[in-house]
């Protein structure tokens, strides 16, 4: 079996707010540590049933970029759910929302 690895780097300052986040990936391109601003990690407990997430983001994250981010997340979520469960109509009230979201946040859609 192939396994591929995935790991998060979160500098933290004195209050625990992080500074620097990280990641790298054994299948990347590149073998260098790729610096981001946010990140939204979701995963799924199936003995649980629920969900545990971990979502950060750096204190020099610019707030219209984290509107981009939610803005593209939710898009991306809608993408992954049609994937998964061929869902079509809820995907589409998604996207509606989605829609409603950029133009409430000011988010030009497509760029």
């Amino acid at each position: 079996m192939r396994k591929a690895e995935i790991k998060i780097t979160v500098e933290l300052d004195d209050n625990n707010m992080p500074e620097n986040i990280l990641w790298e990936s054994t299948d990347a391109q590149t073998t260098d540590k790729v610096p981001v601003k946010s990140m939204f990690l979701a995963l799924w407990d199936h003995n649980y049933k629920n969900s545990m997430r971990i979502d950060l983001w750096t204190k020099d994250m610019p707030v219209d970029e984290m509107k981009r981010f939610f803005y593209e997340t939710l898009q991306t979520m809608g993408d992954s759910f049609l994937k998964a469960t061929g869902e079509t109509l809820i995907v589409e009230d998604l996207r509606d929302y989605c829609a409603h979201f950029a133009d409430k946040m000011g988010i030009i859609e497509g760029q």
